[in-house]
């Protein structure tokens, strides 16, 4: 019985890596002359989302100050729309600029529960050129222990084509003064 799950295992192991070798490439091809990041963005999140029946809930908290994330893009339930760096997985991420794999998020310090189906949870950061934070990337997972070493490499991967966008304008209007 023991042997059949250590094959069952490697093949998992296996399965995950062919598929996300796969989306790797979508990710790559979809992405080629694209110079948007929030474009950018949006369709990792779908890419990966839709190609894991693990992901429960996929997206980006964006860096929108000195210690605060802003949700978005992102695919699955309701999620926090503010996180700020003292709190949650994201905010650990944020803060050490690591990677963090949490294989039972009810035994995380801390753990912000958006959704109450989530079990488990992986956030990798998101850096520009001049390797600054600009965003998070956060995978729930209804299951625990869905996430482990070919997750954070192959994300890890995946994230750091973001890398190459520019931030996205912050465009001031003018201010309509009544008379």
């Amino acid at each position: 019985m023991a042997e059949r799950l250590g094959r069952n295992d490697v093949m998992d192991r296996q399965r995950k890596i062919a598929t996300y070798e796969q989306v790797s490439q979508a990710i790559e091809a979809t992405l080629e002359g694209e110079t948007d990041l929030l474009a950018a963005m949006a369709t990792v999140v779908c890419l990966l989302h839709h190609a894991f029946d693990a992901y429960f809930w996929t997206g980006f908290y964006r860096r929108m100050g000195p210690e605060r994330l802003l949700i978005g893009p992102y695919q699955g339930t309701l999620g926090c729309l503010e996180i700020t760096f003292d709190r949650g997985v994201c905010g650990t991420c944020a803060r050490s600029g690591q990677t963090v794999v949490v294989p039972d998020v009810h035994q995380f310090p801390g753990h912000i529960a958006c959704d109450a189906a989530s079990k488990s949870e992986i956030v990798v950061p998101v850096f520009d050129r001049a390797g600054r934070l600009i965003a998070v990337f956060d995978v729930d997972s209804d299951r625990y222990d869905a996430f482990d070493e070919v997750d954070q490499r192959y994300l890890e991967q995946i994230m750091a084509l973001l890398s190459r966008f520019d931030m996205a304008p912050i465009y001031h209007l003018p201010s309509i003064v009544s008379c």
